[in-house]
């Protein structure tokens, strides 16, 4: 795995990058101290599959410089252009958590752009059970109004893994970095930004059906949000989409089940 970094709107971007072949972006999700670094254990084993893959640090986030502009359009609209700067014509997304709605946004306004999507822990992309409460727009996007001390940091990690023995000192650490200075600054400016879609607005689980690229959907089995009965009803409504859920795995499914998610997007992608 090697560490670069690309200018990208005037903005210093970085990016983890290991393989070579069929071009696959890794997108992380929008809590506090998320980065490209979610994905760092899972590069090697999907570039075995002869993929090229690629996570980068979005505007805002881990080592990429802050933008103008933090509303999710701009980031969805700054993937693109990622790809322009490392000459990609044509490129696989892997979207979590929030940045999963962004992938498939993509695949239906950029389609000559995307190959394939896939989408893990997107709880915005599943309906709601019958008489529960709608997701939130700010899927994703855990945070507090202060600065987090390093025991924050664990706590927000323990929130969103299965698995509390994968929180090593070194990943610990480096979460917690990436939860500070400029990248709080971020997440509060995030914060203030309105979100998009009104009252009338067509939720975009309703139209998966409709994606006119390949798609794969995976979830955590213990993920929050009622996931897997949302999935069983999503299932159920839509029983040709490529729906998966994953045994032991909450939230960051791409470290709990990481063997599994690995397989399925390794072979979905190369096949």
């Amino acid at each position: 795995m090697t560490e670069k970094s690309v200018q990208v709107d005037g903005l210093k971007t970085r990016y983890l990058e290991e393989g070579a072949g069929a071009a696959v972006l890794l997108l992380h999700g929008a809590s506090l101290g998320s980065s490209a670094d979610v994905f760092a254990r899972n590069l090697a084993p999907l570039a075995a599959y002869g993929l090229r893959v690629i996570a980068f640090d979005q505007p805002g986030f881990g080592l990429t410089d802050n933008p103008k502009d933090y509303s999710v359009t701009y980031r969805r609209r700054f993937i693109v252009h990622f790809m322009d700067a490392l000459g990609l014509d044509k490129a696989s997304l892997v979207g979590h958590s929030q940045a999963g709605a962004m992938a498939v946004g993509l695949a239906f306004d950029e389609t000559s752009r995307i190959a394939k999507v896939v989408v893990l822990g997107t709880g915005s992309l599943l309906p709601p059970l019958p008489g529960g409460a709608k997701s939130a727009a700010g899927e994703g996007e855990e945070g507090g109004a202060a600065e987090p001390t390093l025991n924050d940091s664990r706590a927000l990690l323990e929130h969103n893994l299965f698995n509390p023995a994968l929180i090593t000192p070194e990943a610990l650490e480096k979460r917690h970095r990436m939860s500070l200075g400029k990248n709080f600054q971020a997440f509060i400016e995030r914060g203030k930004t309105p979100r998009g879609g009104g009252k009338d607005a067509v939720p975009i689980w309703e139209r998966l059906h409709q994606i006119p690229v390949p798609l794969l959907m995976m979830y955590g089995k213990q993920d929050r949000g009622s996931a897997a009965e949302r999935v069983a009803l999503l299932k159920e409504r839509c029983p040709s989409l490529n729906l998966h859920l994953l045994e032991g795995a909450k939230h960051l499914a791409q470290w709990d089940a990481a063997s599994e998610f690995e397989k399925l997007t390794g072979k979905f992608l190369a096949s």
